[in-house]
């Protein structure tokens, strides 16, 4: 196997401002810096002239580098801004529906190089960067494979079960149909040359050249999350219903190895209401520092955390982020629990209506103007005078993020205490191989 080119969606918008930073190749002509493009009767229009397509090719693909304008990145999560971005390869715009999307095709190692610059913080460990370099190329290498599978199957992917009761929806990267991956934080976080490279990013990648976790002949679907709140979830109380045995429920540390029926409600609530030992429970903000980028420190609490809303607060938020009027906000009771103790059924009762809703990120995308940090919480509400319908609601949750596969805050530890990146991918991938698929 050659080494493949991969097409990752950065920018949708009706108009992409961008910079061509040294002569590209269009049409076998040269052109160079700044443009604009903007969607006209379906088409892409520049120039004065339509087009179906436009790609813009580098002469040095090493070297040749452009910039779009005002790119979105943290979509709807607490941090969203916009901000310029960088990027080598090319450069294809192409219209779909009312927006036109910008694609860069790169090479798999200098996209891995700038997902794991943009994942994870230049002063992480040389382990902690193989570590993430491996299961960032796994992870890629098995969706391409996956969707390559669907399409020749000729199957739709059913992303929800929707009954007059319940509401089980999923978000995965079969959402993409024009390019392999996204650049936010749905697939994996990739904001090209903006953050620079190191030389032990670099290093990184070039010492794990190829290298994919396997399991049974097949590159395994390699998930990862910041904080797994020191147990691990499995796979399909997040998507669908398939169970990876290298996804395996575990407890996030080598000392403290019985982790506890968090599928029990009465067993959840304790465990996420104490402090256990794991890996991921840290507060070093050297270990910090290295997974978490600036605008990632902003979050201070995740391995234990506490929201509180008022009535007022709880049921215009569900409201909006559903879009369904539940009436007032009478209880939050959950329903089933994956092994982590994350909900992956949550029953909303309101004054108006009940609905059971789920996954996990369902939930999360439910009770947060932006994501809540896990689905691993319990509820407490506080009553006035109306015992019937409580004032206010207090989440205490575990965690940040899915929990499945890898814990990054959890793998930095693991890093700084000297384990080597078989073992911490090992820890977190359950009777897993590491093997290299091309040189």
């Amino acid at each position: 196997m050659k080494e493949p080119y991969i097409q990752v969606g950065i920018i949708s918008e009706p108009t992409i401002k961008f910079t061509l930073l040294t002569p590209y190749l269009l049409q076998n002509k040269e052109i160079s810096g700044q443009q604009e493009v903007e969607l006209k009767e379906g088409q892409i229009y520049w120039q004065e002239k339509f087009y179906k397509e436009l790609c813009f090719e580098p002469i040095n693909e090493d070297t040749d580098a452009f910039e779009l304008n005002d790119v979105t990145i943290g979509i709807n999560f607490h941090w969203e801004r916009k901000e310029d971005q960088r990027f080598l390869g090319k450069l294809k715009i192409i219209a779909d529906g009312n927006k036109l999307v910008g694609i860069n095709m790169i090479r798999l190692e200098d996209y891995l190089t700038c997902v794991i610059s943009s994942e994870m913080s230049a002063t992480a460990s040389l382990e902690l960067l193989k570590a993430h370099a491996v299961i960032s190329r796994s992870w890629l290498l098995a969706q391409i494979q996956k969707n390559k599978d669907i399409i020749s199957k000729d199957t739709l992917y059913t992303a929800h079960n929707e009954s007059a009761d319940e509401l089980i929806k999923w978000y995965d990267r079969e959402d993409h149909t024009l390019f392999d991956v996204c650049a936010d934080d749905h697939c994996q976080r990739y904001q090209g040359i903006t953050r620079a490279s190191t030389e032990i990013v670099k290093q990184a990648i070039g010492a794990t050249r190829g290298e994919v976790l396997m399991y049974d002949d097949a590159i395994c679907d390699a998930r990862y999350s910041k904080c797994c709140g020191g147990a691990l979830e499995e796979f399909e109380y997040c998507w669908e219903d398939i169970h990876y045995p290298y996804l395996a429920k575990r407890r996030d540390s080598e000392t403290e190895l019985t982790l506890p029926d968090l599928q029990q409600e009465s067993i959840a609530d304790d465990w996420i209401q104490s402090s256990p030992d794991a890996f991921c429970n840290t507060k070093d903000k050297e270990i910090l520092g290295q997974v978490l980028n600036n605008y990632d420190q902003e979050t201070t609490d995740f391995y234990r955390w506490t929201v509180s809303y008022t009535q007022q607060e709880i049921a215009e938020l569900i409201k909006h982020r559903s879009g369904i009027d539940f009436g007032a906000i009478k209880d939050l009771t959950p329903i089933a629990r994956g092994t982590s103790g994350r909900l992956w059924k949550l029953k909303i009762t309101g004054t108006k209506r009940s609905l059971i809703i789920g996954k996990e990120l369902e939930i999360r995308r439910t009770l947060s103007a932006s994501h809540l940090y896990s689905s691993a919480f319990v509820v407490s509400k506080e009553y006035g005078e109306d015992k019937e319908t409580p004032t206010s609601f207090t989440l205490n949750g575990a965690g940040w993020g899915h929990g499945v596969g890898l814990c990054q805050i959890g793998a930095a530890v693991m890093g700084q205490q000297g384990y080597n990146y078989q073992q911490i991918l090992l820890h977190y991938y359950t009777d897993a191989n590491i093997k290299p698929l091309y040189q």
